[in-house]
Parts: structure tokens; C-alpha cells; sequence
């Protein structure tokens, strides 16, 4: 008992010192204005030096410029503007919530949400609950108010431990935030950045919104059945039956709502079944000029079709419910979606110009041919190399908890690096997807880890930090060791992680 509560204890001390040390960082978007900043500073320091380095298949010399000469100050002064609109994940994600901002506004994703776990069967209603959690990244972060308050509620109306719906419903929404089985924003966000990165490559290929979606998956049915298997076989047998004297009561999903959710089930068939028809079409205007679809018009264009069919499901759900009476509730509704991305897109400025100016310096280059040098040198080329970037990678997100922010940090080393090593950006991406998300439910830094505290505490007013920690740290481990070993399956048996995506270029 003395050796459980000391590692009980030293587990929550080693908690609070990554909680200290995330509260001591300055917000994102200071961060990579300081970022910034630093690449200024050092790349005047490393041009003292005449550093230069020859970029693989190239006999070029190229060397460390410098944002304190004439030339890299006119570069900073003139390229603010074109850095912020011309950065790929912009566009892209504006874009894609014109759609999904639509769906979410007039209720459709949280109609969604509650009925799927609220109507699921009581044998099913666990994994229905993470497999929600897992989908509701549609939702972007509002799903981590939905789905874990939804969960509790269910579990406790079929008389099981609240609490133990709550960490089943929290850990779909964040330890597989990342997973889904259709293209989400996170997609997305991460292949702009990625793209971003690997543009100033000659040849190097862009990495699409769906470079990762067979492994996504994939990755969303497996990590529900582990989900579900830790909720019911460690979670609920360690919180015993519930004695709480806690009397609640749930809303189920109206009539009206039902009615939504019918029609815009009816429109989704509908668009789905018009675009396979179109792109089975032998001269569809979809496919490329060989007839086949990798890469095609629909892959590069698979933004703006995932927007328009969110538009499609959301009016005939906003319709039925009454939530869109004319077509200016729609444009209404799109532009309250956009006020919600304000501080992604403030985020966005400071992490173009970083971006810009590590790539104009050539010292992300520097230090991806460095390394990629280094690991050559001891041998580490190999798959290891990257499991060892996927445990770097979940360490870091400890502490750095917005994934495009980490993903910013990241991308202009690791993914040159490993690219100079023969592998493909978009695996690379994969791989820092599985540690992103398994991490997510057992840090400090996650602004909604207090919020899931507080629902927490109507069921339980003793819980605390530690309380919600324990319950968390089964679900993230096990995730993280599974969605390796998957990982590691897609490599070893050459399955593509997405349209054409192997783990080689």
C-alpha cells in the first residue's frame, strides 16, 4: 500500500512539475513571436561563421542567411502580408469551416453527439460513447464540452459509474482527438503546415488533407474498441459501483431533432451517392487525364467537396429544425463560425512569419541535413528512428498542448530531416499524430482538463487533480502503445496511410 501511494505521489509531483513548467511558457502565439525573434538573432550569430552545406542531390553550396542584413530586413518588411495569406493551412481551414461551421451552429454535430450515445444499446452505449468522442473532432473543441458531460449522463441513467462515462467520453475526444473516419480540420491543418514546409524543396511532394485518412481510419475503430475494453475491464472495476446521492435528469433529442437528423442522414446518402456517381463516370472531370484518381482533381480538391457536403447535411438539418429560415441565416451562421476561429487565426500570423523566416535563413535545412547526417552516422535511419520522434513527440505535447502549434514547432526540422532520410512527409505526419493525441488527456496544459474536473465533481465533490489523472493515464498509455504497434503493422505490411502514401518517397 505504501509502495502504490508513493508512486501515486511522485507521479502527481512529476504532474505539477510539467504543469509549472507549461504555466512558465508564454501563450502560442507569444511563443512563436519569441520564436521568431530567435531565428532573427540566430541567424545573424550563424552567418558570422560562413556556414554552409550542400542540400542532398544537389552540388550547390548553400548558406546561412541573414535576417540583420539589408537583404533579410527587406525580406521581413515586405513579406509580412504574403507569409499570413499565402500560408497553405489558412485557406484551407476557413474554408473547410464555412461547412462544418454551418453543421455546428445550427445544432446538427451536438444533435449528432447526443443521440449516438444517449440511443446506443446499454452493451454497446461504452463504445458508442468513445467512438462519439473520437468523431466529435468535427466539432473541433467543442466536443470536449458535449461528449464527456453526455457520457456521465448516460452511464449514470443505466445505472453504471458516471464517472466512468466521463473518462470513456473525454478520452475518445482527446487521446484520439487526431482519428476520424472522414477528412477533419486537424487534416487539414497539419498538411498545410506540412506542405508549407516541404515547399521550399525542389521536388519534394505536398502533403494533402487525405494523405493520412486510411490510417485515420483505422486508427478511429481500433482505438474505440480499446477504448471501450479499458473503460469496462480497468476503469469501471476500479471505481466500484456508484453511491453518489446525485439525482440528474437528460434532455433526448426532440422530435424536431430526430426529424433533422433523418433529413440530413437522407442529404448525406443523396451527395455521397451523386459524387461516387460522378467519379465512376470513365471520363469524369474528377479524375486525371489517365482516368485514375491518384493524384486526380477530386484529391486536390477534396476541401472544397467536404465543405459543400457539410453545407448540404447542415441546411437540411438546420431547415427541418427551423434554425435556417432564409438564406441570410445561412451566411449568418458561417460568419458566427468564423468569429470561432479568431484566435486560430491570430495563432495562424505568428506561426507564418516563424515558418518564413526559418525557411528563408536556411537553418531548418541546416539542422535537418545535420541530423539526418547524425543518424546515418550511428546507424539510426531505420524505423526506430521514428518511434523515437513519436515518444519525443508525446513527451512534448505534455507541455506544448495545441497541435498545430507543436506541429508548427516540429515539421521545419523533423520533417526535412526524416525526408532527407527517404521518408515521406505525409508518414511523418502520421506518426506525430499518434503521439499528439495520446498525450492530450493527462496534461495540465489542456485548457479543458479543469472543465472535465468540474463535470467531474457534480458526481463526485471529493475529486480532484489526482482523481481525474488516474482515471486518464490507462487510457493514454495503452492508446500511445497501441496506435504504435499500429503504426509499426501499416509499415511492416506495406499499407498505405493514405491515397498513394507509403512509408518512402
Amino acid at each position: 500500500m505504501t509502495s502504490k501511494t508513493e508512486k501515486n505521489k511522485g507521479f502527481r509531483q512529476f504532474l505539477n512539475v510539467i504543469e509549472r513548467i507549461g504555466n512558465k511558457l508564454p501563450d502560442p502565439f507569444m511563443l512563436f513571436v519569441t520564436l521568431a525573434v530567435i531565428v532573427v538573432l540566430l541567424s545573424g550569430f550563424i552567418s558570422l561563421f560562413d556556414v554552409t552545406f550542400t542540400q542532398p542531390g544537389s552540388d550547390e553550396q548553400t548558406s546561412i542567411k541573414n535576417l540583420l542584413s539589408v537583404e533579410g530586413v527587406r525580406f521581413m518588411v515586405t513579406s509580412v502580408i504574403e507569409n499570413f495569406v499565402g500560408f497553405a493551412p489558412l485557406g484551407i481551414v476557413l474554408t473547410m469551416m464555412l461547412g462544418v461551421g454551418l453543421a455546428d451552429k445550427v445544432g446538427l454535430l451536438e444533435a449528432f453527439m447526443k443521440n449516438t450515445i444517449l440511443r446506443a444499446p446499454k452493451r454497446l452505449i461504452t463504445y458508442a460513447v468513445v467512438f462519439t468522442g473520437i468523431l466529435g473532432n468535427l466539432a473541433a473543441d467543442a466536443a470536449f464540452v458535449i461528449v464527456p458531460p453526455l457520457a456521465a449522463m448516460a452511464f449514470y441513467s443505466v445505472g453504471r459509474h458516471p464517472l466512468a462515462g466521463l473518462a470513456a467520453g473525454f478520452a475518445g475526444v482527446g487521446a484520439g482527438f487526431t482519428a476520424n473516419l472522414i477528412v477533419a480540420n486537424t487534416d487539414n491543418v497539419l498538411s498545410g503546415i506540412s506542405t508549407e514546409v516541404m515547399q521550399t524543396i525542389e521536388g519534394a511532394p505536398i502533403v494533402t488533407p487525405v494523405d493520412n485518412w486510411y490510417f485515420m481510419v483505422v486508427s478511429a475503430l481500433v482505438l474505440t474498441a480499446a477504448g471501450g475494453l479499458v473503460t469496462e475491464k480497468i476503469i469501471e472495476p476500479r471505481l466500484g459501483q456508484y453511491a453518489g446521492g446525485l439525482s440528474k435528469s437528460f434532455e433526448e433529442t426532440t422530435i424536431k431533432e430526430k426529424k433533422g437528423l433523418r433529413n440530413a442522414f437522407l442529404a448525406a446518402v443523396g451527395y455521397v451517392a451523386l459524387l461516387v456517381l460522378f467519379i465512376a463516370w470513365p471520363e469524369s472531370l474528377l479524375r486525371n487525364d489517365q482516368g485514375g484518381m491518384i493524384p486526380s482533381p477530386f484529391i486536390s480538391g477534396i476541401v472544397p467537396i467536404i465543405m459543400l457536403f457539410f453545407i448540404t447535411v447542415g441546411m437540411a438539418y438546420g431547415i427541418t429544425v427551423n434554425k435556417i429560415e432564409d438564406s441570410r441565416s445561412v451566411a449568418r451562421y458561417m460568419g458566427e463560425a468564423m468569429k470561432d476561429m479568431s484566435s486560430f487565426i491570430v495563432l495562424i500570423f505568428a506561426v507564418s512569419q516563424f515558418i518564413a523566416y526559418f525557411e528563408w535563413t536556411n537553418i531548418g535545412s541546416w539542422l535537418a541535413i545535420t541530423g539526418a547526417s547524425l543518424l546515418e552516422s550511428v546507424n539510426l535511419t531505420g524505423i526506430t528512428a521514428v518511434v523515437l520522434f513519436i515518444l519525443l513527440t508525446a513527451l512534448l505535447n505534455l507541455f506544448v498542448y495545441s497541435g498545430s502549434a507543436q506541429w508548427g514547432l516540429e515539421a521545419p526540422v523533423f520533417l526535412k530531416l526524416f525526408y532527407f532520410l527517404d521518408y515521406h512527409p505525409a508518414f511523418i505526419q502520421a506518426a506525430f499524430r499518434v503521439a499528439d493525441s495520446s498525450t492530450n488527456i493527462v496534461t495540465p496544459m489542456n485548457p479543458y482538463f479543469v472543465i472535465v474536473l468540474a463535470f467531474m465533481k457534480e458526481y463526485d465533490n471529493k475529486a480532484g487533480l489526482g482523481t481525474l489523472l488516474a482515471l486518464m493515464l490507462p487510457y493514454s498509455l495503452i492508446f500511445l502503445i497501441l496506435w504504435i504497434s499500429l503504426f509499426l503493422i501499416f509499415v511492416l505490411l506495406g499499407i498505405p496511410f493514405g491515397p498513394g502514401i507509403t512509408v518512402h518517397v
